[in-house]
């Protein structure tokens, strides 16, 4: 009898510790981890069975203050605003190209001919933004940088 009870609370133990562990707190989502590689590259192949072609991700989240760097540091950079009309006129970063986020599908081969630039891509508050960025990647786009929303952003706005 002891032998059982002794089994039953080491199997409650375990699914307890199985549990929590699942529950751990991995800190804020809603902020990029420096600890996770967003892009990757194949030792021998790509999804094509190519030998010593590379596949890498195309898409990756960044901070606003990333974005900011990128911008003051490097030209030809695309700026994609994905709001709407409205809310592009009432403020927006400067020499941002505004396609917004319902349109995106049928003009952005259009109006953003170089599929291998870099494009940074924001919105108001993220969602649209990563939409967009995975909009633009299965159109074939391989240099996407989503900084999430305008209302994160501490620098200057056109108004």
């Amino acid at each position: 009898m002891k032998l059982t009870k002794n089994i039953f609370l080491l199997s409650i133990s375990i699914l307890v510790l199985m549990t929590l562990t699942g529950c751990f707190n991995y800190g804020n989502m809603n902020e990029p981890r420096n600890d996770i590689k967003t892009s990757d590259t194949a030792d021998d192949t790509d999804n094509t069975g190519i030998t010593g072609e590379t596949n890498s991700l195309v898409m990756e989240k960044i901070t606003a203050e990333q974005a900011k760097e990128m911008m003051d540091q490097q030209e030809d950079i695309i700026i994609l605003d994905v709001r709407t009309t409205q809310e592009f006129n009432s403020g927006h970063i400067e020499g941002a190209v505004l396609i917004p986020d319902y349109e995106l599908a049928e003009v952005a081969e259009e109006q953003l001919k170089d599929k291998d630039a870099i494009i940074l891509i924001y919105c108001r508050s993220g969602n649209r933004s990563a939409q967009a960025a995975n909009t633009l990647q299965e159109l074939g786009y391989t240099n996407l940088y989503d900084f999430g929303g305008i209302i994160d952003w501490p620098f200057d706005i056109i108004k």
